[in-house]
């Protein structure tokens, strides 16, 4: 198969976001199955900032970057949560905070590989908090892991592998329950889905370790479309409920 760079994967990712977030805003219209099928997005996004962790200029300003969006789209729910009260229609993603937090925590790995004493031991204990907080934040639960997993084996595809597989499996088990019917099992499974970051992989197997299209417009499309078509798909979903 043709390797793809890293713009052409975040595109593919994008088109996949939106069919999933098109099904969450309107599930009367579209298929329960795009849910699923979008799995492999937040950790392909995931992937590709660790990949940006290694190559870009200023870890700092990117981390600062990260934050800085993800508190313009916490804003931004806040508002249209306010707005669109009246009908329960609300918008509680923000994947931003959860990446810029991944990304906090492989910057403190980074800084605690030259430091020794009791500054070594408060970092080691910070990160251990950051990691813990990862429930706090969307998909933190899944993501937090998986960023570190890639960081930790980002010279060797073969164990990164494995290690999704471990997490795949632990999360495969945590969302585990019986219901009425196998057909009712399975439906569940595919809405708590997180186990599914493992179709990732092909993905993953496909990039070319190219960043692609450099401008200042593939730059921040990620950062604007993301919140942009939420918030979008939330006023839509308001005007139109009860219509």
């Amino acid at each position: 198969m043709k390797k793809l760079n890293a713009f052409q994967l975040k595109i593919l990712a994008l088109v996949v976001m939106l069919l999933d977030h098109l099904y969450f805003s309107f599930p009367e219209i579209f298929p329960a199955w795009f849910h699923p099928l979008s799995r492999f997005v937040a950790p392909l996004f995931a992937f590709l900032m660790v990949e940006g962790f290694f190559y870009t200029r200023n870890r700092l300003k990117y981390n600062i970057r990260l934050f800085g969006w993800a508190m313009f789209m916490q804003f931004g729910n806040i508002i249209i949560n306010t707005i669109c009260i009246s009908r329960n229609v609300s918008v509680h993603n923000n994947i931003f905070m959860t990446l810029a937090l991944g990304l906090a925590i492989l910057n403190t790995f980074e800084y605690i590989k030259k430091i020794d004493g009791i500054k070594k031991c408060i970092l080691i204990l910070m990160v251990v908090i950051m990691i813990l907080s990862g429930v706090l934040v969307e998909g933190g639960i899944s993501l937090i892991p998986f960023i570190i997993i890639t960081y930790l084996f980002k010279n060797n595809m073969k164990q990164m592998i494995v290690g999704y597989s471990v997490l795949s499996g632990l999360l495969f088990f945590m969302n585990f329950q019986m219901y009425e019917s196998v057909k009712m099992t399975i439906n569940m499974m595919m809405f708590n889905s997180d186990f599914l970051l493992i179709t990732v992989i092909p993905f993953i197997s496909v990039y070319n370790g190219k960043r692609g299209t450099n401008t200042k417009w593939s730059k921040y499309l990620f950062y604007i479309f993301y919140p942009l078509h939420l918030w979008i798909l939330a006023f839509l979903e308001f005007v139109l409920v009860g219509v």
